[in-house]
This record gives structure tokens, C-alpha cells and sequence, in this order.
């Protein structure tokens, strides 16, 4: 096992405590009254319980206090917790008077304790300003007990109420920091899923958009030149067959490669969720001079040498155009200020072509892999598409910089 794996692996019992605290709040989320029931019943139980054991009585300053009046205090300070979510502050003052009579009575009931819970869910549910009054809500029976009673010291009693009031208000601080961070993450997540719904949803219809723009384009001009084609063989028959014939051999290979251009984009379409989109217009090697010379303009010296004549299908040419635009943009990008670039076409028959890239750079590259599906990875891609093979690496030493070499091989007949 992973020694980091086993690390962060929680452990049974924490694992145990996140489910069991999951439940917990998950019950509370779909029935709030029932836990608010068991909550107050609980308290309300554990002060009648100091009322009727006569607990009381260890940390009463006068024993003289009727039963009755006991029984009602208990039941004041801790029955109103029902409504403590929904009413923290108007709970805590409703428990005020009684908290008063408890202290001047001197009956000090350890119920009165559970106006800290008030103070909890006001920091927890309303504007920390309203804290100052609390507080102040909380400390006058203290202060109502040293003045009637005088036992102790006041820094003994009002700090150690005011300690407790402290640590209640940095609890329900810190809870409600943690959910409100919670509930920013959930929302965030949410927004991120619908707005990466919505862009999948916009990639797919500007990639149709694209693609009907190829077939279009494609399909539209090789029919357009096989009517050519045809009106001409049509009229040539009678009176030259050999050019009928060399009509029809046209005719044939213009069909052939329109055919073998469909299928591809259908491979494309079909397989759309796997491929990054391509929104940009589609251009094609008369439009590599308007690249080379913005390079140039950017200021990389960029030289060219061709071989045969270049004969390729738009889609072909779309791939050639691509890889040289990225290998170009790398040397922008990492080459350093003083690189150079040199590219070489060798152009084949039956549409083989041999692209090289070089250049003379001197920055630092990384292996063009990345997130958004660019980089080497796209180019691959392409490359792909007409079972080609593209190398990119550092040149051998001593020659400094970088090589990209594609090659398209021929066109399988079909």
C-alpha cells in the first residue's frame, strides 16, 4: 500500500463519528420539531431533576426558597429552549426574569446555565452586534447575586461568567464560519456544474456548427466539380472518347476523396465527446505565408523549403497548417530571444506530405501535455485522424532546440 494512501486514510473511528454525525444532522435537516422535542425534553428533565434531588441545595445561597417557586424556575429556564433556533433572542429574554429571580432568591439553580445556549445560537444565526446585549442579559443576574448575596468577589464572578459567555460565542462563531464555508463550497460546486453543463452543451453545438461547415464545403465543391466534370464528358463523348474517359477517371477521384473526407467527419462526429472542438476558422496552406509572416512580425526569423507540389486535401491541409502553427508558437513561447526557426515540406504523391520544424531556441520545454486538450496532444490528434505519426523532442546534442517532424502517409485507396 501507498505509504501517503495509508496516511491520509481515516480511521475507522473517525470514519465511524463523520457517518454517525451525517445521520445525525441529516435527521435533524428533514425533522426539526422532533430533535427540537428531544433537545428541550432533555434539559427540561435535567433540571427537574436538580429541583426534585435537591441538588440545589449544595450551591444555594438560601435554602428558604418555596417548592413551587423552584418548580417554576426550573421549568422558565429551560422549557423556552424549544424555540431556540427560531427565536434565540426573544428565548433569552424570556429567560431573563427568571434567570433574575433565581439570583435574587438566591436559589441558584444550575438551569440558569443554559442561557449560554441562547448565546451559541445568536452567534450562530444573528449579527454579532447582538451579542453586547446578551451578554449583557446574561451577566445582570450575576450581578443582581453579588450585590444581593456577596459571596465571592466580583472579578471571580463576573469573569467566570464572562468567560463561559466567551467560549459559547467562539463556538457558535466557529460553527457557523464552518457552514457558511460549506455552504459556499456546495453553491460554488453547483454553479461549476451547471456552467460546465452549459459550455459541454455550447462545444457540442459549435462543433456540429463546424463540422456541417466542413461537410458543406467538402461535399459542395467536389459535386460542384464532378457536374463540371460530367457536362463536359457528356459533350466530349461524341467527338473525343479519350477525353470522356480522362472526364470519368476525374470524376472518380474527385468522388473518392469527397467520400473519404465525409467519413472522417462522420469519425469525428461520432466520436465528439472525446475530442477537443475546434471553433476557429479552418484554414488551409495558402494561408501558411499570413502565418510565417505574423511569426516574423513577432519577431522570430522563420525560413522555408519545399519539395514537390503540394496537392492535399482540405483536410490535410487543415492538419499541416495546425501542427506548423503550434510549432511555431512554441518557439515563441520557450525559445528564447534569439532562436530561429526552419521549415521543410516535402510534398509526395497521393497526397503524402513530411513536415519538419526545427529551431534554434534555448528556453526550457515542457511535453506540450495539457489540461485543455492543446499542445502536443491536439496535434497527435490530428495527426491521428489520417494515420499519421508526429515525433517532437529535443535535437541531438550539440545542436541546440527543438524538432517537430509529421508525416502523413498516402491515401489508402478506396
Amino acid at each position: 500500500m501507498d505509504p501517503v494512501t495509508e496516511h491520509r486514510a481515516p480511521e475507522p473511528l473517525t470514519e465511524y463519528a463523520q457517518r454517525l454525525i451525517h445521520k445525525v444532522r441529516a435527521f435533524d435537516r428533514r425533522r426539526p420539531l422532533l430533535w427540537d422535542l428531544h433537545f428541550t425534553g432533555f434539559w427540561v428533565t435535567a433540571a427537574l431533576i436538580d429541583y426534585a434531588g435537591s441538588g440545589w441545595r449544595h450551591n444555594a445561597h438560601s435554602l428558604d426558597v418555596p417548592g413551587w417557586l423552584l418548580l417554576t424556575l426550573s421549568l422558565g429556564l429551560s422549557a423556552p429552549l424549544l424555540w431556540r433556533r427560531t427565536h434565540p433572542g426573544a428565548v433569552l429574554a424570556a429567560m431573563v426574569p427568571f434567570a433574575l429571580v433565581n439570583a435574587w432568591t438566591g436559589a441558584a439553580l444550575q438551569a440558569a446555565l443554559l442561557q449560554l445556549v441562547l448565546i451559541y445560537h445568536l452567534a450562530l444565526r444573528r449579527p454579532l452586534r447582538d451579542l453586547w446585549w446578551a451578554t449583557a442579559l446574561v451577566i445582570a443576574p450575576v450581578l443582581v447575586s453579588a450585590v444581593r448575596h456577596g459571596e465571592g468577589t466580583w472579578h471571580q464572578q463576573i469573569g467566570s461568567h464572562l468567560m463561559s459567555i466567551t467560549v459559547a460565542a467562539l463556538i457558535g462563531v466557529t460553527v457557523r464560519t464552518r457552514r457558511n464555508y460549506t455552504e459556499a463550497l456546495e453553491d460554488r460546486a453547483r454553479r461549476l456544474e451547471t456552467e460546465r453543463d452549459q459550455q459541454a452543451q455550447l462545444a457540442t453545438a459549435a462543433e456540429r456548427a463546424r463540422i456541417a461547415r466542413e461537410m458543406h464545403d467538402i461535399i459542395g465543391h467536389n459535386l460542384s466539380v464532378i457536374t463540371g466534370l460530367a457536362d463536359g464528358g457528356r459533350y466530349a463523348a461524341a467527338k473525343s472518347p479519350e477525353r470522356a474517359a480522362q472526364a470519368l477517371d476525374a470524376i472518380a477521384t474527385t468522388s473518392r476523396q469527397a467520400l473519404t473526407e465525409l467519413r472522417r467527419l462522420l469519425d469525428v462526429l461520432r466520436e465528439e465527446e472525446k475530442r477537443q472542438p475546434d471553433l476557429t476558422p479552418q484554414p488551409g496552406l495558402t494561408d501558411l505565408d499570413q502565418l510565417l509572416d505574423g511569426v516574423r512580425a513577432a519577431g522570430l526569423p522563420v525560413s522555408t523549403t519545399i519539395h514537390g507540389s503540394p496537392t492535399l486535401p482540405t483536410g490535410r491541409q487543415l492538419t499541416v497548417y495546425r501542427v506548423v502553427q503550434e510549432a511555431l508558437t512554441n518557439v515563441l513561447k520557450h525559445g528564447g530571444p534569439h532562436a530561429t526557426a526552419e521549415i521543410e515540406l516535402s510534398y509526395e504523391e497521393m497526397a503524402a506530405v513530411t513536415v519538419t520544424i526545427t529551431d534554434t531556441g534555448s528556453g526550457n520545454r515542457s511535453d506540450g501535455n495539457s489540461r485543455d486538450g492543446r499542445g502536443l496532444p491536439g496535434m497527435r490528434e490530428r495527426t491521428a485522424l489520417y494515420g499519421g505519426t508526429l515525433e517532437a523532442g529535443p535535437r541531438p546534442h550539440p545542436e541546440q532546440g527543438w524538432r517537430v517532424r509529421l508525416h502523413l502517409p498516402e491515401e489508402a485507396p478506396q
